[in-house]
Parts: structure tokens; C-alpha cells; sequence
């Protein structure tokens, strides 16, 4: 199957780099990116066919991976609609749903995705919603394309690619914010910048690996670790107190409003 990139960014650069690393051919890629220079990098970078035209790419291709900001992708969807020939159509831009775009591009054929930013360095998340006429040869294609850069999750009802969002989707700001303030604890108790990073970072790889190897739920983990009377308790005390876990449920519930309500903006046109 030949797939072609409709935007060249971060997220295209990730996924296009874990398929050539899982044995993807870069024969099979095409890329469509306005930016000149851009171009020049992707090429150079992955030897893929890169194009300023949606038609050059799309042309041969049995794929189109949609991977512009949801800001564009009205625009694109008006290019890219006459050009289409039953393709399957996958959408990585935020916010906007499948319905819409299949309106847009009058092509039942959709799956939405939300990828995360660890994808960067293939170790994603992504949640996938595909609209019923989507057939299971095309859902295998799409979920080996994103599984070249992580793990997976099929959703049945797209409003749950609105949590997916705020779980896994902004989740990894939820973790650098949470890394940034250990740090800054660690600053505070006399540690230098390059040690603060050392010591915070190191904990979160090394807990977070743990959990990913253990069967055992996150809560016995950390009763594990939590010795009566001991600093552990202290300081989780401190954070019962100060409710941090209910505003960690807020601040996702708050989050997953926001992905609907992006839907409702984004998708009247």
C-alpha cells in the first residue's frame, strides 16, 4: 500500500520514521507539504517522494493521513475532496470529528485519530474511532501505520476519542507539570538544576517502567512504597489534604469538555 501525508510536521515526521523503522518502504510514502524547505527535509531525512500539489501525492496512493492543524483542515478537505478515489482517509488533527469529515471530503471511508507527543520517540499512545463503513482489511492498515510509533486503543463511540484526549492526548503535559514542580521541590532542598533533572526524571522513568511491568494496580504500588509513619505517608498525606487527586479528575474532566467542544466549533462549515 502506498500512504501519502497531507502535512509534513512533527507528528507526520514521527510516523513516518517509525513505519520506515517497523519496514515500511520509503518508495511507499509521499508527502504533501506547502514549505519548501520543509520538503528538503523530509526527503533528505527519510528519502520519501515529497510534493507542493495534493494531487502529485495523492494521485497513487491507497492512503491519505490527514495531518495538518484542525485550523487547515477545512481548507485541505476542499483540495483534496475532487482528487479523491475511494481511499481510505485517516485524520490525526485534533478536535474534529469523523462525521465532519466525512462530509467534508464525501468519503465514508474516515478513521480519526488522537495521537500524543511520545509518538516523537515511538513510545505513543493513540485512540482510533473509524466510521462504520471503514472495512477491517483498512482498520488492520491503519492500525499498523500507528502502531509504528506505539500502542493502540480502538474506541467504539467517537465521543470517547473527547477522553482519550484528555487522558492520553494531554497527558504528557499532566507529566512534565508534575515533573517541573518535583523539581522544583528538588531545587528547593539544596539540589543543583542538573541534579534536580537527575533525580526527578530518573524517579518518574524508573516508577512509570515499574508499573508498566507490574500486574498489579497502580494503588498496591504505592501502598508498597508507603511505610507507616514514614516519609512516603507524610507526604502523601499532604496531597489527601490538599485534594490533589480530585483536581487531577477536574482538571481531565475539564479537558475532555474542551475536546468537545472543539468538535462543535471545528466542525460547522
Amino acid at each position: 500500500m502506498n500512504i501519502c501525508f497531507i502535512g509534513g510536521g512533527n507528528m507526520a515526521s514521527a510516523l513516518i520514521g517509525g513505519m520506515l523503522g517497523e519496514g515500511f518502504s520509503a518508495a511507499q510514502i509521499n508527502v504533501v507539504e506547502i514549505n519548501a524547505d520543509n520538503r528538503a527535509g523530509l526527503q533528505r531525512d527519510f528519502g520519501v517522494r515529497v510534493y507542493p500539489d495534493i494531487s502529485e501525492g495523492v494521485i497513487d496512493s491507497q492512503i491519505v493521513v490527514l495531518a495538518v492543524k484542525p485550523q487547515q483542515l477545512h481548507g485541505v478537505a476542499q483540495q483534496l475532496a475532487p482528487v479523491l478515489n475511494d481511499q481510505l482517509l485517516i485524520s490525526i488533527a485534533a478536535g474534529i470529528r469523523a462525521v465532519d469529515l466525512a462530509r467534508w471530503l464525501n468519503s465514508q471511508t474516515v478513521i480519526r485519530a488522537m495521537p500524543n507527543t511520545p509518538a516523537l520517540i515511538r513510545c505513543g499512545m493513540t485512540g482510533l474511532f473509524a466510521l462504520p463503513a471503514v472495512k477491517a482489511a483498512q482498520r488492520e492498515q491503519a492500525q499498523h501505520i500507528l502502531e509504528a510509533v506505539g500502542e493502540i486503543l480502538w474506541v467504539q463511540d467517537e465521543v470517547m476519542l473527547d477522553a482519550v484526549t484528555a487522558i492520553s492526548g494531554s497527558g504528557p503535559a499532566y507529566v512534565f507539570y508534575f515533573i517541573e514542580a518535583l523539581q522544583q521541590a528538588a531545587l528547593e532542598l539544596g539540589f543543583d538544576a542538573e541534579q534536580a533533572r537527575q533525580l526527578s526524571l530518573s524517579t518518574f522513568v524508573g516508577a512509570s517502567k515499574l508499573a508498566a511491568a507490574s500486574n498489579e494496580d497502580a494503588g498496591v504500588l504505592r501502598a508498597r512504597v508507603t511505610s507507616r509513619n514514614g516519609t512516603t505517608e507524610r507526604a502523601l498525606s499532604t496531597m489527601t489534604e490538599n485534594h490533589v487527586a480530585e483536581h487531577i479528575l477536574q482538571a481531565a474532566q475539564a479537558a475532555a469538555q474542551r475536546a468537545s467542544e472543539m468538535g462543535d466549533e471545528l466542525g460547522v462549515r
